[in-house]
């Protein structure tokens, strides 16, 4: 339920009573200051409320960007200001204060009464209070649209003449489109995809719905992969290709009608994952039926492209808030942006989804799934070499000072578990660099498991990657290349499983390590989006009980020296159950009960990776 408070007398012809109502606002008027005071303090806590002069003239988009998006506790726009329940305090004590100002300014001078305010509209007085005070208050950017509080007849009418110049419903459909996308999205996609948005928006559905609806599409599109023949092939294509479309589509909805939430952003990150490994496993299945045996591609289609995106997150986590952070490699890339055709083109080579995903459903129409995974390896390599080049030469050319809260944030991504930090506690006087380390202790692991295999030599240099791992994190991650930890974490303990299940050489071991790489990753992923959203990492409790990467590495190691590879396939299925039941389990939860919580909705335009 959201109120809002009308102060002040309404011009003639005046229609901002019932914009307001469009809005999904129940409107109340005050005659003066002190009505508006009296009229907010009635307010339930639990509401939003917007307090609104009644000479507003502008678009209703204008009073929609400024007035329903859920994101910002404080949000104004020219004659008009709201506050979410987290933003009423400062909002009611601006308000007592610019009332008890405008009695002061009422008295006569002979009484001490203060000169009137130049500006003489309460929203406007309301916001300079509180932005006087500190208090952060969201603008939206306005662009053509117009907001304003005209008092002359002539002005109103100038005013209105300009509204009718604007189509405001136009603007809303362009901005329902992402700023930065890839060339593929951009203009094969969404100039026909916001259309669908807004046709969903005046049916009613919801971002979430229409997620859940590319979810499902592109699981049918799986299923249809799965089934190894060329028919199968195609409809696979052309459904991922849909559901690609839904993919944009919820976005653009989220943007059109401003139904942003916490629990939509992590709906929309998350099933992105899912849809994409999904479809790897889909193209595996279709692959035995034909008698040809593509696990090892899958599984290392999905290594390499976690691993890329954990590089992204790290890397960005570690700088988004540094301070001196200026680089001649930065520098190098405005300029080539400035320079049109070069802009497409570097967005196309890092593989964002979108052309990943038209390239994998063309490659799934017309080849075999043994083709599409080479393809699809060979291009996310070189965009990896591409993107994580790039981030180590901004690293190494850059004079920054790393914070605090970026140093938690990578020690979070790090996923380290109870034997990493019991090393951690001893070996503090260690002065290797982090990275080092870390790399260190990867590639003796990864290594060992691709020369010796199921062997206690491998389980040996497991522990001794735990060991290493232990003193890599042992001291805030705050140097230059320190965010380069996680990654090195993801590809060790993800190409240990992949090598393991691989040289065991027995069908279904494969297929089990997918499915634990899977619900690891999904932990992973996990931990990203509660970074984002300022939510913290997962609990310990949880991050102990999944054993931290060293933990689950060690393990696998063990149990292949130990088992026999029947007895090993079994093992690895037993534990990716157990991690996916715990991890989802505890992320459902702790998403849904922030949901309805009412934690700050997010909209997160991510990676177009």
């Amino acid at each position: 339920m959201s109120t809002a408070i009308l102060t002040g007398q309404p011009a003639p012809g005046s229609s901002i009573e019932g914009d307001l109502r469009t809005l999904g606002f129940d409107v109340r008027t005050a005659a003066d200051a002190a009505e508006a005071e009296t009229l907010l303090a009635r307010v339930p806590a639990a509401e939003r409320v917007a307090v609104v002069d009644s000479r507003f003239v502008g678009h209703v988009h204008a009073l929609r960007l400024g007035l329903t998006d859920p994101r910002f506790p404080l949000a104004a726009v020219p004659g008009a200001v709201t506050a979410r329940p987290e933003g009423r305090q400062a909002l009611t004590r601006a308000m007592a204060r610019e009332t008890s100002g405008a009695v002061r300014a009422a008295a006569p001078a002979e009484q001490g009464g203060a000169p009137a305010l130049a500006v003489d509209s309460l929203a406007d007085r309301v916001v300079t209070s509180l932005e006087t005070d500190g208090t952060d208050v969201y603008r939206p950017e306005l662009g053509s649209l117009v907001a304003a509080t005209p008092s002359l007849p002539q002005d109103r009418e100038e005013t209105r003449r300009a509204v009718a110049a604007v189509d405001d419903e136009a603007i809303r459909l362009k901005s329902a489109v992402k700023a930065r996308d890839g060339f593929f999205t951009t203009h094969c996609i969404s100039p026909y995809s916001r259309y669908i948005a807004r046709w969903c928006a005046r049916r009613g559905l919801t971002p979430n719905q229409v997620t859940t609806a590319s979810l499902i599409t592109a699981l049918i599109a799986a299923g249809c992969a799965a089934t190894g023949t060329r028919a199968g092939y195609v409809a696979a294509g052309v459904l991922l290709l849909a559901s690609f479309v839904l993919d944009c589509t919820d976005g653009q909805l989220a943007r059109y009608s401003l139904q942003y939430s916490t629990l939509g952003a992590w709906l929309d990150a998350t099933f992105d994952r899912a849809k994409e490994y999904a479809y790897y496993a889909g193209l595996a299945l279709g692959a035995a039926r034909g008698g040809d045996d593509v696990w090892a591609l899958a599984l290392g289609a999905m290594v390499l492209q976690t691993c890329r995106h954990v590089v992204d997150f790290s890397f960005n986590e570690a700088n988004h808030d540094a301070t001196a952070n200026t680089s001649p490699t930065a520098a190098l890339s405005d300029r080539l942006d400035s320079v049109g055709w070069t802009v497409w083109l570097r967005r196309m080579i890092v593989l964002p989804i979108g052309e990943r995903w038209a390239l994998i459903a063309v490659l799934t129409a017309v080849t075999t799934p043994r083709i599409t995974f080479y393809v699809l390896l060979i291009g996310c390599a070189f965009a990896a070499t591409y993107t994580t080049g790039g981030r180590l030469l901004r690293s190494v050319t850059r004079k920054a000072r790393r914070t605090e809260r970026a140093a938690q944030a990578l020690k979070d991504l790090t996923d380290s578990g109870p034997l990493a930090g019991a090393v951690a506690r001893v070996t503090r006087a260690v002065r290797l660099p982090a990275p080092v380390l870390a790399l260190v202790g990867g590639l003796l692991v990864v290594i060992a498991a691709a020369v010796w295999g199921a062997s206690w030599a491998t389980a040996g240099c497991a522990a001794g990657y735990a060991v290493l791992s232990g003193a890599a994190v042992a001291r805030p991650l705050k140097g230059a290349l320190d965010w380069l930890v996680p990654p090195f974490f993801r590809a060790a303990e993800y190409g240990t499983v992949l090598i393991l299940a691989a040289k065991a050489d027995m069908n279904g071991v494969l297929p089990a390590a997918f499915g634990l790489v899977s619900a690891v990753a999904y932990h992973h992923y996990d931990t990203v989006y509660r970074i984002r959203g300022n939510a913290g990492a997962p609990p310990r409790w949880l991050v102990r009980a999944v054993g931290g990467h060293e933990g689950r590495t060690l393990a696998v190691a063990v149990l292949a020296a130990l088992l026999t590879a029947e007895q090993f396939k079994v093992a690895l299925t037993v534990l990716a159950v157990a991690v996916a039941l715990v991890v989802l389990a505890e992320s459902v939860t702790y998403w849904v009960s922030a949901h309805k919580g009412g934690a700050p909705a997010v909209h997160d335009e991510g990676e177009p990776a």
